[in-house]
């Protein structure tokens, strides 16, 4: 009787663990993209991304995690179920589709952009001859310039990989690379701090943004789909989203036509 008692309650102690890991959403974040999520002052992940994360996660009832993801790396941790989402400033791709992930529907429109020294020369793409230009691992930036910018990236002395774009700014005021590729919400975040930056007045590819989901979790992605309408219905999509004026104007939620 005592071991029959012992197995009824170590089941339902495990059936209590899976339960609590189920109701647990594990937000998968770049932790080094501004101003969508990136590490605070207090020493806190926070950004737009991660504000409106745990706002969704409080409307459907899940309690929320935040995991820092290896980019170049984002999907396979992702598929190995170290994350539930890839939700960071994520460019939605046709190959991420056509691999079977679970994509939501878009929420910002991007563009990439170059930024540069001031005092560098460079006004546009095509002062980049020869020139050595700097671009995060993984990106979509990345993918740009090995497909439909590839004759631009050809023109480069060299094309140099960084694991994240805080790097990719420093080998630029470091002299290492002349210019960096990134998309324009970071470079805008980055360069305002920067009296010696500027970004170049030119739109290399537009693109936009949405969250990716395994493939089996097409519920999961509905659910987090409806909190966020709700919080736009609420009003406090808008709310959060006032704190990064940067962005407002090309979030999808709130300038729909």
């Amino acid at each position: 009787m005592k071991k029959l008692i012992a197995m009824i309650l170590a089941l339902t102690l495990a059936l209590a663990c899976g339960a609590a890991m189920a109701d647990t959403f594990i937000h998968g974040i770049d932790p080094e993209y501004p101003p969508f999520s990136y590490l605070g002052d207090d020493g806190e992940y926070t950004g737009f991304d991660v504000e409106i994360a745990k706002a969704a996660c409080e409307v459907a009832g899940l309690d929320y995690e935040i995991f820092a993801v290896d980019w170049d790396n984002k999907l396979i941790q992702l598929d190995n179920h170290e994350c539930d989402v890839i939700w960071s400033g994520m460019t939605i791709l046709d190959s991420m589709k056509e691999a079977g992930y679970v994509i939501s529907k878009p929420y910002y429109d991007n563009t990439q952009v170059l930024v540069v020294k001031k005092d560098s020369g460079i006004a546009a793409s095509t002062d980049l001859a020869g020139k050595r230009v700097a671009v995060q691992l993984g990106t979509s930036g990345e993918a740009l310039l090995n497909g439909d910018l590839a004759d631009l990236k050809n023109s480069f002395e060299e094309l140099v990989t960084c694991q994240s774009f805080l790097v990719c700014f420093t080998e630029l005021e470091g002299n290492g690379v002349d210019a960096v590729f990134v998309d324009l919400p970071v470079a805008a975040a980055y360069v305002a701090g920067k009296d010696g930056l500027e970004i170049l007045d030119e739109q290399l590819g537009a693109e936009q943004y949405g969250l990716a989901f395994r493939k089996d979790d097409a519920e999961l992605c509905a659910k987090i789909e409806d909190a966020v309408d709700q919080l736009v219905a609420s009003g406090k999509y808008a709310e959060i989203a006032a704190k990064y004026p940067d962005i407002v104007n090309n979030l999808l939620f709130l300038n729909a036509e």
